[in-house]
C-alpha cells in the first residue's frame, strides 16, 4: 500500500508539469511588412506656362521640366528641378524665356488609393532672357497636384506650379499646368 501511495503522490506532484509539456509552442511575433517607399527618382514634365509680369505684355508658352529626387517615406520627398519656359511674345518682335533651378520639398497625402495628392514648395535661382538682355535672381515656387501609380516604379503626375523670379523692375511670375512621369528606382 505504501508503494501505491508513493505512486499516487508522485503522479499528483508531476501533473502541473504534464500540462506544460503538452502546451503548444508560442508563435513568433508577426514580422511587420517593410514598405520600401524610400527611393531615388527621375522626373520629366511637359506643360503650358502663363506669364504675368510688369515688363511687358502677358503671354503663354511651352514649359519643359526635369529633375532628380528622393522619396524619404510615404509622405515626404524632395527633388531638384530645372524648368524652362520659352518664346513668350512680350512685345512686338521681342521674345522672352525663363529658366529656373529649384530645390523642392513635397508633402504627399498617402492613402489606400492609386491617387496621391501633394503640395510642395521650392527655392532656387532663375534666369530671364529677353530683348533688353539677360537678368537673374532668387526664385521660388509653390506646387500642388496629384500623382497616380501606374506601376510599382512609374507614377503619372498632373499638377499646377507657381514660379516667381525676383528681378527688380519686372518680377516675372509663371502659372504652369503640367503632366509628367516619375521613374522610381
Amino acid at each position: 500500500m505504501k508503494v501505491f501511495r508513493f505512486i499516487l503522490l508522485a503522479g499528483f506532484a508531476v501533473m502541473p508539469f504534464a500540462a506544460a509539456a503538452h502546451a503548444a509552442d508560442v508563435d513568433p511575433p508577426p514580422v511587420a511588412e517593410e514598405n520600401d517607399v524610400t527611393s531615388f527618382y527621375l522626373r520629366g514634365d511637359l506643360g503650358w506656362s502663363f506669364l504675368e509680369w510688369s515688363g511687358g505684355s502677358d503671354d503663354s508658352a511651352l514649359n519643359l521640366s526635369g529633375g532628380v529626387g528622393y522619396q524619404f517615406n510615404d509622405n515626404m520627398r524632395a527633388d531638384i528641378t530645372a524648368d524652362w519656359a520659352g518664346d513668350y511674345d512680350v512685345a512686338p518682335g521681342a521674345d522672352m524665356s525663363t529658366t529656373t533651378v529649384l530645390g523642392n520639398l513635397y508633402f504627399d497625402w498617402a492613402n489606400d488609393t492609386a491617387f496621391t495628392p501633394y503640395v510642395g514648395a521650392g527655392l532656387g535661382y532663375g534666369w530671364v532672357d529677353d530683348a533688353p538682355g539677360n537678368d537673374s535672381g532668387l526664385a521660388y515656387g509653390l506646387a500642388a497636384g496629384v500623382s497616380m501609380g501606374l506601376t510599382d516604379n512609374i507614377d503619372l503626375d498632373v499638377g499646377y506650379k507657381f514660379r516667381d523670379i525676383m528681378i527688380s523692375g519686372s518680377d516675372p511670375q509663371e502659372h504652369v499646368v503640367s503632366a509628367g512621369v516619375r521613374f522610381n528606382f
